[in-house]
């Protein structure tokens, strides 16, 4: 049997957007805090022990053995209470299971939204049936098969399959300052769109409901809690970031005025013309001949 000690959460990355894919074994993580604010991989942990974790606006005191799925749109931290941990977790990214065709309906599962619930406890039983999964993916992981990302992906949707058949733990509690929870994944989300690196390539975020949509909450309570928490309208932060990049892209890149007005979201030049004029009294091309 393969293991595994922790390693640095660079090198999983970096083997990651080699590959799209890792697992390992958990051997030790004892008294640690570990907070993941932004992931370009989904994670799968089968873990036993003690631990709190903080996810979008709640929290989940766990003990035993648990299922947890985490999604790389929320930020969220693990806290490890009992001195031993033990248990497997595998990462992949987006594009390693779209090969599947399936990437849409795990976007809207119950187990990765933000307004599901991501940990499920586990029996013995199921533990060890989860154990053997995990086993037959290090196995698949390290060995020469040429279609093992095929069988891999089987994997994970076995476990995916397995976990929404299982009734959910609601054993959370609502985080003192949701709001301020709330607003931390909006921001996240929001700069995750960020920096622009194509012009053929818009945004598909562009307003205070789009971010609603995606974070799974009404755009009223959305807005509230970025307001309460910063002083500024959920529509304040969207257009000061787009400006903020609308001149990035203007003096730092060679695209010219409609490929920027369309990489940032805008159907037409002129209406990126005067939402750029509105906002910072100049035009955008005055902009780019003030720089030269």
């Amino acid at each position: 049997m393969k293991k595994e000690t922790f390693r640095s959460l660079s090198e999983f990355n970096n083997e990651l957007k080699l590959k799209g894919f890792n697992v390992f074994q958990i051997e030790a993580d004892s008294n640690a805090t570990r907070i993941y604010s932004r992931k370009d991989f989904y994670k799968i942990c089968l873990t036993t022990g003690t631990s709190i974790i903080n996810y979008a606006d709640r929290s989940f005191e766990q003990e035993g053995t648990i299922l947890f799925f985490g999604n790389p749109h929320i930020p969220y931290s693990w806290e490890t209470i009992s001195t031993t941990y033990a248990g497997y977790t595998c990462l992949f990214s987006e594009e390693f299971f779209k090969a599947s065709d399936r990437s849409e309906s795990l976007q809207h599962s119950p187990l990765f939204k933000i307004g599901g619930t991501p940990i499920l406890k586990i029996t013995e039983e199921q533990r060890l049936f989860l154990n053997s999964i995990f086993l037959k993916m290090l196995d698949e992981h390290s060995s020469d098969y040429a279609y093992k990302d095929d069988l891999i992906r089987n994997y994970i949707n076995l476990i995916i399959h397995e976990a929404l058949k299982l009734q959910p733990s609601e054993q959370y509690k609502q985080n003192k300052n949701a709001a301020s929870r709330l607003t931390s994944v909006f921001l996240e989300l929001l700069e995750r769109q960020f920096p622009v690196e194509s012009a053929d390539k818009p945004l598909r975020l562009k307003t205070a409901q789009d971010y609603a949509n995606s974070l799974n909450v009404h755009v009223n309570y959305l807005n509230r809690a970025v307001k309460e928490v910063t002083g500024k309208s959920t529509t304040t932060h969207i257009t000061e970031r787009i400006v903020a990049e609308a001149k990035a892209l203007l003096q730092h890149t060679g695209w010219n005025i409609a490929e920027i007005a369309y990489a940032l979201g805008f159907e037409y030049p002129t209406y990126f013309n005067n939402f750029f004029k509105r906002l910072t009294g100049t035009n955008p091309k005055s902009l780019r001949l003030k720089e030269v």
